[in-house]
């Protein structure tokens, strides 16, 4: 049994009763069955075109691992001949991707977790060891997609004056892949989060740092928009997607608390527990994890 994560931080998560009778493992995570790319993920060119360009409306049913697209690969094998880390990633979002229960127990030693019958992660735990504890100067509870880009939101204890936390994320850890995590702070402003968006990515392609884009596990704006928007992003500049939404319905009340914001969580992070397994943050762990070592072996294929 793995130890349980309590975190007294501010804005820590508590352990919430789950609301709902629903009591099956996502089936995109079967506990018997780890989860498997779908091949209806579509290649689109890597740069978007000058013609307009018409995405997937039912993103919803894209699948939570993604595809390694051939741009992908390219962009990534740029990356490692300019000197990228291929044994550092970054996170860069607001507060879902910045906390301290988001991956850091593995860097913490194998008495903070069970792989359970995940045993193949082992490897991508091992590659990546000192990303996942580490603090980004590009996450932060509150980032949006502006202040992710503002030199004055940079950490000055790490950052060169003029510098935004984005470049200064990249600049002092190197990454040769970064988790893009963001939206729920935008929800009332999507043409902002587009644009955002947009340059967000830019700046990583043009520093040969291949980008996961994550889907949000909240629908605050009420019509999935925001979602929509990362899915379609994701396909146009065929990048990986991590459909963290599509992961968590499954769950009681879909992984989310009562607010319908913040995840469910009980500090566990054994996925050979049925029952830690009805909580977001431990799904949400778990296939960050496969996601990562799905595109860091694609990359190399």
């Amino acid at each position: 049994m793995a130890f349980l994560l309590v975190i007294a931080a501010c804005g820590a998560q508590p352990d919430v009763e789950l609301t709902s009778a629903h009591s099956t493992i996502p089936a995109a995570i079967s506990m018997d069955h780890p989860v498997t790319p779908s091949s209806t993920f579509t290649p689109i060119p890597l740069q978007a075109s000058s013609t307009p360009f018409i995405c997937n409306e039912d993103w919803q049913s894209l699948p939570v691992v993604p595809v390694v697209t051939q741009a992908a690969r390219n962009l990534y094998r740029r990356g490692l001949v300019q000197g990228n880390d291929s044994q550092a990633f970054s996170k860069i979002g607001d507060g879902e991707i910045s906390t301290e229960w988001f991956l850091t127990v593995f860097d913490l030693g194998q008495e903070h977790y069970d792989l359970g019958n995940y045993q193949n992660l082992t490897t991508i735990i091992e590659n990546f060891q000192g990303s996942f504890e580490r603090r980004s100067v590009a996450a932060r509870r509150g980032f949006n997609t502006t202040s992710i880009l503002d030199s004055s939101a940079a950490d000055l204890a790490f950052c060169n004056s003029g510098e935004s936390p984005l470049s200064c994320e990249l600049r002092i850890h190197n990454p040769s892949i970064a988790i893009l995590s963001l939206g729920t702070n935008q929800v009332h402003r999507p043409e902002e989060f587009e644009a955002g968006m947009r340059q967000i990515i830019d700046v990583l392609i043009s520093r040969n740092v291949l980008p996961i884009l994550s889907t949000k596990g909240d629908n605050l704006e009420g019509d999935h928009r925001l979602n929509r928007t990362i899915a379609c992003l994701a396909q146009e500049y065929q990048i990986p997607l991590w459909n963290f939404w599509a992961a968590i319905q499954p769950l009681p009340n879909h992984g989310l608390q009562p607010d319908q914001e913040h995840l469910t969580y009980s500090g566990a992070n054994d996925f050979d527990d049925s029952r830690a397994m009805q909580y977001a943050w431990a799904v949400r762990n778990l296939t960050a994890l496969q996601v990562l070592d799905e595109v860091w072996k694609g990359v190399q294929q």
